[in-house]
Formats: C-alpha cells, structure tokens, sequence
C-alpha cells in the first residue's frame, strides 16, 4: 500500500540526498535476486535512519532484523569514530549476502553481524545502548522492546519500521490478524509508556520513533 501517491513520492525522493553508490547497487540487486524486496528500506527511509543516526552519533546501535544490510550501512553512517553497530537476523543466507556488501563498506570493522534469535541474544548485550532500528517479526516487537528499553541510554532512540502495515492497523480489531493485533499493542504500548516521548511518522509503511526520556 502507498500512503502517498507515487509522484509525490517520487518528488521527496528526488529531493532528498542521494544514497552512496554501494547503497544504489545493493538496493537494485537485492530486488534482483532476493525474496521480498520490498522489506528492504530504500532511499527515503534509509536518509531517515541515517540522518538520525548522524544526529546521535551512536556508540552502540542494535538493529533487530538485518535482510540483506541496507539498512544496517545506513545506521552506520552516523557511529561514533569507536562506534560499533549490533544486526541480529535468524536469517543465515541473507545475513551472508549482507555481509557480502557490509565487507565493501566503510563500516566492516564496525559492524557485527549476528545469526541469533534476538531474544536470546539482547540479554547477553552488556554495554548501553543508544540508537535501536526494529524491522524483525512483528509479533515480537513488543518483547523486544521490553528487552531494550532498560539497556537504552536516557535520550537514546528506538525506531520500529511497518507500524503501519499496510494501513491494515487502522481496521477494527475484531478483524486484524495476529500481525497486525500485535503491531496494534506494541503502539498502544509505546504511546501509554511514560519513559519515553513517541512520534509515529508515515514514512513508507510507518515508523514509531521513540525517545527515552
């Protein structure tokens, strides 16, 4: 579903900065020859996620679901000189064609990719947290967030990706299915939750900015 109407899509694009050309090939390829290219960030969001992060200059980021990096690169363009950034993904094969792109980057060394369930693996992260991207199984936001929100430095920032789905959020609940009534909680959560200040923005399918107060 398009929640703007392309042309005016295609014209914030158009005026928005560029993506570098790794990004351009990554973004074409994964179209090409992976499945569900539509989960990969693209352009306009992955400026978002970078400008954010650039705003932060991130010591740690953690990002629940990596897909083939897109996103991931575009984190990193705002970590810190000794920054690092966290991917979990349970997903081996496009983890390493991830990796394949992220060893082109600027960001190798700083980047760590992980083959884990994210809710085994966030316990064992020890250092704080400043800066989350959530693109994973929607009916674990929730849980991850919980899991986050204690290790999330005070002022950092948690950004969920699809918190829109599809404008199938706005239905009646008697007829959302499971992921879309889970999406529903995780944002009544998020907006009833005193530690943090929220914006839900319509950025392509939908992203809940959070800010730890």
């Amino acid at each position: 579903m398009e929640f703007i109407e392309k042309n005016l899509a295609d014209y914030c694009e158009n005026h928005t900065s560029p993506e570098s050309e790794l990004l351009s090939n990554l973004n074409r390829d994964t179209h090409l020859k992976v499945v569900s290219p539509r989960m990969l960030s693209g352009h306009l969001q992955g400026r978002f996620l970078s400008f954010i992060s650039k705003l932060q200059n991130p010591q740690l980021i953690l990002e629940i679901g990596t897909y083939t990096g897109y996103s991931a690169l575009c984190l990193a363009e705002g970590l810190a000189e000794s920054g690092k950034l966290i991917s979990i993904d349970v997903n081996e094969e496009t983890s390493s064609y991830a990796q394949s792109f992220i060893d082109k980057s600027d960001y190798q060394n700083q980047i760590e990719l992980v083959v884990a369930d994210a809710k085994a693996f966030i316990p064992t992260i020890s250092n704080p947290i400043d800066l989350v991207f959530i693109d994973a199984d929607k009916k674990n936001y929730l849980a991850y967030y919980q899991l986050i929100i204690e290790k999330l430095n005070t002022g950092g920032i948690i950004i969920a990706d699809n918190v829109l789905w599809s404008g199938k959020i706005t239905m009646p609940e008697s007829e959302m299915d499971r992921e879309t009534l889970a999406l529903n909680e995780f944002n009544k959560f998020v907006q009833n939750d005193g530690r943090v200040e929220n914006m839900l923005l319509p950025i392509r399918d939908g992203l809940m900015v959070i800010r730890k107060k």
